[in-house]
């Protein structure tokens, strides 16, 4: 009989599979290494093991102990299913903006889960990052991964991700594309695959548009689990040779076609990736061999990105049928400073005839998620600072999305990117 004793036995050894309809018209050969397989779904499961088992062996973690870790939920998938079977309590930090579904499946493996704002920066006492250092310090035989910081994380995929993609390949890859996120998997992966084919492997990143991997500034983006606002320890700048922007857009739609075209049910980064693997076979040569990783399964994005309300919502799609749209009454997009008087603010909405206005201290153009509340300040003094006086963010309307499904007042998003206001009465 051939048995396993638990789960974690299973993590590695996922397989390679032609991307043939995706693929389909570029000359190179465009495979997928599916980590989405692995038994927590995703490759965060390989850096958990070895993060904890090294842990183990410091001392740094001892029986009883509790693992404290910030994650946009696959991370902390990998280290409660290591953690369960080895007697650990866990205690997870998350940005806001990261999808119900995986906030879930954090908890249905006994976790604890604390939930943070993601438009603040990482210095932030509130972010996701600063809240996890502190329970760290604050509980008992608490120790923190910083799968940011931890050298395990790259080394996971140095010794173990990368040989595999060599044996899988017969040593045949010319290509390996990777989203980055925290950079374990294409530092670690990237660098082995560099040293066994003396550097005949090219090794490409795919990054959120906004991120600092392309030169963002760490603005904003909706598909989660990439990007950073800085660069992290995990990260070597020394192993890619190229990394591609990718748009949300792009990331969403590959992402719904990798489901409907390959049955692949993947996450906004694994469309990511798969759109950069595309960019980089559109010029490509029939000799070549892109593998791309596929980080983990599209179970935590049901509500988002294979849900038509909320692609409608956010101006991806647009619903079937006839009516009045939000894009036929959309105000300029006019955003007032939160440090700004009241009485400049009142001014901007007469002159644009407006009730209220979007309140941001972020430069344009305005993420949405950088919009932090609202002014219509009826009553406020006017030498008063609009900030003092905020309203809470007003919602989002999709582009083309029906009138009657729009509240009174919105921002109006074409592709997850505010383009104007739109207000009931204008009709």
């Amino acid at each position: 009989m051939r048995i396993h004793e638990s789960v974690v036995d299973l993590i590695g050894d996922t397989p390679l599979v032609r991307l043939a309809r995706l693929g389909a018209g570029c000359a190179p050969t465009v495979v997928a290494k599916l980590e989405s397989l692995n038994p927590g779904g995703s490759a965060k499961d390989r850096i958990a093991l070895r993060m904890i088992e090294t842990a183990e062996a410091s001392g740094h973690l001892r029986p009883g102990g509790t693992v404290v870790e910030p994650t946009s939920g696959n991370t902390g998938v990998g280290l409660a299913l290591v953690a369960q079977r080895k007697g650990y309590r866990c205690v997870f930090t998350c940005p806001d903006k990261v999808s119900p579904d995986k906030i879930a499946v954090l908890r249905a493996y006994g976790a604890e889960v604390v939930i943070c704002p993601a438009a603040v920066p990482p210095e932030h006492p509130d972010s996701y990052r600063s809240t996890a250092q502190r329970l760290a310090q604050t509980i008992t035989g608490a120790f923190l991964p910083d799968q940011y910081s931890n050298p395990d994380n790259p080394a996971s995929h140095y010794h173990v991700t990368g040989p595999e993609i060599w044996a899988q390949t017969g040593g045949r890859i010319t290509h390996l594309v990777a989203g980055i996120g925290t950079g374990g998997t294409i530092s670690g992966a990237g660098r082995y695959l560099k040293e066994v084919s003396q550097g005949a492997v090219r090794i490409v990143g795919a990054d959120p548009d906004g991120s600092v991997y392309t030169g963002g500034g760490g603005r904003p983006y909706l598909v989660e689990g990439v990007g950073q606002p800085n660069f992290p320890e995990s990260f070597d700048q020394r192993v890619p040779d190229e990394i591609i922007p990718i748009t949300d857009a792009d990331s969403i739609n590959v992402t719904r076609r990798l489901a409907r075209e390959e049955g692949i049910l993947t996450g906004g980064s694994g469309g990511m990736a798969v759109a950069a693997a595309l960019h980089v076979a559109a010029t490509g040569s029939e000799r070549d061999l892109i593998v791309v990783i596929i980080p983990d399964s599209g179970r935590g994005y049901l509500s988002k990105i294979f849900n038509d309300e909320w692609l409608f919502q956010f101006g991806f799609e647009q619903p079937d049928g006839d009516g009045l749209r939000a894009g036929h009454a959309i105000s300029p997009l006019i955003v007032v400073d939160p440090a700004e008087s009241v009485a400049v603010a009142r001014k901007l909405m007469r002159a644009n005839g407006l009730s209220c206005l979007p309140v941001s201290p972020a430069p344009p153009p305005v993420r949405f998620a950088e919009i932090i509340g609202s002014f219509r300040g009826d009553a406020a003094p006017p030498d008063d600072a609009v900030g003092r006086h905020l309203d809470p963010p007003l919602p989002a309307a999709g582009y083309g999305q029906f009138l009657d499904g729009v509240p009174a007042t919105a921002v109006v998003l074409k592709e997850g990117i505010p383009i104007g206001l739109v207000e009931r009465r204008h009709t």
